[in-house]
């Protein structure tokens, strides 16, 4: 982003933010598609951690996760959801905000099937957000979900599957000297395109 003006950004938001995460993969981050969720609980309270963002078109960003999880429910109850990608030794953020709805089964499935075989077992052995005894029940279950599976396939729990961030706004921000920061923000311009509008930092 030039101080001048909006010159090297894309048009489009999914393009430029392709680019600024292909940058930050090139710069040998750890977890460059490690991305901040902020949810609303179903009794009104804000929620937030840490995803990996595992998918990116233009239908959105995508995200897995298990269906009774905090999170889960917190998207049943409110389908909307606000994302941040921040890569600090590039001095950048991406703030994403808009609705999330449940990916197909199939497409849940055809993610699922890629993943390690631990992370599977895993998923199956973890009741995501539920409390527990102590570290060694929890390994446990890893052991025994292993044990049902032995060398077969892990097939895709019923309770695991994906969900899809559909963008009503995006804003991109680097990080200037003095605090001058840029800042763009991309919203729908009512004819399948987006409008560009540079905010004060």
């Amino acid at each position: 982003m030039t101080a001048s003006g909006f010159d090297d950004l894309d048009p489009d938001p999914l393009v430029q933010l392709e680019r600024w995460l292909a940058a930050a993969t090139a710069s040998g981050l750890l977890e460059p598609y490690a991305m901040s969720l902020a949810t609303v609980s179903p009794d009104g309270d804000p929620q937030v951690r840490i995803v990996l963002l595992r998918g990116i078109d233009q239908r959105g960003l995508t995200f897995y996760t298990n269906r009774q999880s905090e999170k889960a429910r917190a998207l049943a109850a409110h389908p909307v959801a606000a994302a941040v990608l921040f890569w600090d030794p590039l001095a950048r953020q991406v703030r994403v905000t808009g609705s999330v709805a449940e990916l197909e089964r199939h497409e849940s499935a055809a993610y699922f099937s890629g993943r390690p075989r631990g992370s599977q077992v895993a998923a199956w052995a973890s009741e995501q957000s539920r409390p527990i005894a102590d570290r060694a029940a929890l390994e446990a279950r890893f052991v025994a979900a292993s044990a049902r599976f032995q060398d077969g396939p892990v097939p895709l729990p019923a309770s695991w599957g994906g969900y899809r961030l559909s963008p009503a706004s995006y804003e991109f921000w680097q990080g200037r000297t003095d605090r001058l920061h840029d800042r763009l923000k991309y919203t729908p311009d009512g004819h399948g395109g987006w409008h560009r509008q540079r905010l004060m930092p």
